[in-house]
């Protein structure tokens, strides 16, 4: 290469570069103001069932939410269960902005090498978007979840986050939530679970209408 030459290409190197990052900028710029100019999904809104407890604080009689679903905010949940959670459906919760982007080449890999989906890369913001506005497993959609999961992690904080998916998560039918979910099936609350009630709480959410307990 002529020395000659040296300082043009650095010159243009160096503007496509400012380019670049003034690009890059603008479309942060533009991506948060979307975030809080857009609202946030409704049903984050929905108020949950109304229990009646009995002295000690457990439920003695739990009735159907406006919406029709057995939905309960937990007061406390098992530590162990939260630990299981997230290390099998999102290790870095903590860590990403509603999108994982190791966990999206990870995947791309592995589907890549068994030519055919074998893995997914959403995080638990993306499951969330995904449960409170349903939509077609479409490329499009994905999208849009991603959007969404974005502006989730922009307007909410992390344990907001992780509180409506608790609240929400599909246990089949019209049960809804960690603490509905375990009342049903075990007739106590989230706070002290076995790890074979943990296994069951992670799992059923992946397929809840077929993992529904007959």
């Amino acid at each position: 290469m002529s020395p000659k030459l040296t300082p043009t290409i650095r010159a243009v190197l160096g503007a496509k570069t400012t380019k670049l990052l003034a690009t890059g900028i603008i479309f942060i710029c533009l991506l948060i103001v979307a975030a809080h100019l857009v609202p946030l999904p409704k049903r984050l809104d929905l108020p949950d069932s109304v229990v009646v407890r009995y002295r000690d604080g457990s439920a003695a009689y739990v009735f159907l939410s406006p919406d029709e679903r057995w939905r309960i905010s937990p007061t406390s949940i098992d530590p162990n269960y939260l630990q299981a959670l997230k290390a099998y459906e999102d290790k870095r919760f903590h860590l990403h902005p509603g999108i994982d982007p190791v966990a999206i080449i990870r995947a791309w890999l592995q589907n890549l090498r068994a030519g055919r989906v074998v893995s997914g890369a959403s995080t638990l913001t993306m499951q969330l978007v995904r449960i409170l506005e349903p939509r077609k497993r479409t490329l499009s959609s994905k999208i849009i979840e991603a959007l969404r999961a974005l502006q989730l992690e922009l307007r909410l904080s992390k344990q907001e986050i992780l509180s409506a998916y608790l609240r929400f998560a599909p246990f089949g039918r019209n049960l809804e939530g960690v603490e509905a979910a375990s009342l049903t099936y075990f007739g106590h609350a989230a706070g002290n679970l076995s790890p074979m009630e943990i296994a069951y709480l992670v799992a059923v959410p992946q397929d809840p209408n077929n993992r529904y307990p007959k």
